[in-house]
């Protein structure tokens, strides 16, 4: 008897949260109406957007401020830059820039992901280099190219050198601090189901810590970046193509045109990455209950 009345419970229980769920489920049900709405939503501000800079750019640009020679207008740059992207050195270009950013980012992430949870593990490392992560964080990554050429010369170690040095100490900070904010109750209740160890921090703490370290490894990526493209300008290894040194080039050869077309290809770079990271950031906070 008291078997069946254990199964009646749990059946009415599995009854009451199967009600409790439906409605959610019915609500999250999204036709291609209203995905087309919520991405229309989504575009028309920078569409918008765009266009008041493009506007803002060539009324600077009539105003006279500076020779067009100097500093051209879309009418000019916006051609030049279609014309670049089809060329077969152009994707070249971007698949050598890439290539370092991602690998540059790939150790950052490692090496800041140790620090980081050793820093959180271990009190007296904390308060040994704590400051020191910040400080490293506040350093201009061009400061450090003078000395990583004199470590390792005009080579992609080099670059290497200061993307991590430039990019580990924000993903390290933005661990310590995902791991600080770990809420006491879930610690208590995952040393109560016997976690420990390596499980504790792959099961429960890295887990809960996700979505403050996601910020942090956003913030990672846009100091790799900036490190990268300081790096390709000051570091010309054996006139590689590269977005950085066709940057350069286009300096040395007074083509206002192309620098321009280049540095709004960054710029797009940039902005096409951070949408990534937010949608990654969206998707953790739904999945963890802090956005709707």
């Amino acid at each position: 008897m008291p078997d069946t009345d254990v199964r009646d419970r749990d059946r009415q229980v599995h009854g009451l949260d199967a009600l409790e769920l439906q409605p959610r489920r019915g609500a999250n049900e999204v036709g291609p109406g209203d995905r087309a709405r919520a991405l229309w939503s989504a575009t028309w501000p920078k569409l918008v957007a765009v266009v008041l800079v493009l506007a803002a750019w060539q009324a600077v640009v009539w105003s006279g401020w500076r020779t067009e020679f100097v500093f051209p207008g879309p009418d000019k740059v916006l051609p030049t830059l279609f014309a670049e992207v089809t060329t077969p050195e152009f994707w070249v270009a971007v698949q050598v820039t890439m290539r370092r950013a991602l690998t540059g980012f790939a150790l950052a992430l490692a090496v800041g992901v140790v620090i980081g949870l050793a820093v959180s593990q271990f009190k007296p490392l904390r308060a040994a280099i704590g400051s020191l992560i910040t400080g490293l964080q506040t350093m201009p990554s061009i400061v450090w190219f003078p000395f990583a050429m004199l470590l390792y010369g005009i080579s992609e170690s080099a670059i290497m050198f200061v993307i991590v040095l430039g990019a580990a100490p924000s993903i390290a900070g933005g661990l310590v601090s995902g791991i600080d904010y770990v809420p006491p109750t879930l610690l208590r209740a995952g040393q109560v189901m016997g976690l420990r160890g390596a499980q504790r921090y792959t099961l429960l703490v890295i887990p809960a810590a996700l979505p403050m370290f996601v910020t942090g490894l956003k913030q990672g990526w846009a100091f790799a970046w900036r490190s990268l493209m300081a790096g390709e300008l000051l570091v010309i290894i054996n006139q590689q193509n590269s977005i950085g040194w066709a940057l350069s080039q286009a300096r040395q050869l007074n083509d206002a045109d192309r620098l321009l077309s280049y540095i709004i290809i960054v710029l797009v770079v940039g902005i096409v990455i951070d949408v990534f990271f937010n949608w990654a950031d969206r998707a953790l906070r739904r999945r963890w209950g802090i956005t709707a």
